[in-house]
């Protein structure tokens, strides 16, 4: 069984020391997990810098916080990820505004997928360890839904782009293409319906 809560506290890291640790680990020409090759740092170069755009650019709009206004109770929201994820890094910076909207209510912590797959194989998407996966998780360490690893249309499209495509780096164009067009609009519809559902779900 899953103790989400000894996770959160234990092996969770915090928005900025993920981000750090990804930057730490570039400059020493790595990345997160075991997978070291060049590819791998050229997504997580430029992973960072998404993330620093959406940092600097995306605000959650009207009908997100209104939502996030009516929470009650208190969440821990924890996301697996792994710096080269071009999808974590488009999503991360989202989440994390959600927690600067109400801190009081939402606490943000991150794992590395390939350091916890035990808990990334209870979590699997149509049966692979795709990431990110957002947990949101209770004051008494319950799970109580998940998101991911990406809005839903988003998902339909990759399935079709990967039937036409099996180039990484043009489906990975086409990915962030479509990210960049969206501006975090369609996941931030898909969390309203996520966190409209909490306090049912408790």
């Amino acid at each position: 069984m899953i103790n989400y809560s000894n996770i959160f506290v234990n092996e969770g890291l915090s928005y900025s020391a993920y981000r750090n640790l990804v930057s730490s680990l570039l400059e020493n020409h790595q990345t997160t997990g075991e997978d070291h090759s060049e590819a791998m740092l050229h997504y997580s170069k430029m992973n960072v810098q998404r993330m620093n755009r959406v940092d600097k650019t995306v605000s959650l709009n009207e009908e997100l916080v209104q939502t996030l206004d009516s929470v009650k109770k208190k969440y821990r929201l924890l996301v697996i990820s792994e710096g080269w994820c071009g999808d974590a890094a488009q999503l991360l910076p989202l989440f994390q505004k959600i927690v600067d909207l109400a801190p009081e209510l939402f606490d943000l912590r991150v794992v590395l997928r390939d350091h916890n797959l035990p808990l990334i194989d209870a979590h699997l998407t149509n049966g692979g360890r795709a990431i990110p996966k957002l947990l949101v998780i209770d004051e008494e360490g319950g799970l109580v839904t998940e998101w991911g690893p990406r809005p839903d249309v988003l998902q339909q499209l990759l399935n079709v782009w990967k039937t036409e495509n099996s180039d990484m780096f043009v489906l990975a164009e086409m990915l962030h293409h479509w990210y960049a067009k969206d501006k975090t609009q369609t996941t931030q519809k898909e969390l309203v319906s996520v966190f409209k559902n909490l306090e049912q779900l408790v």
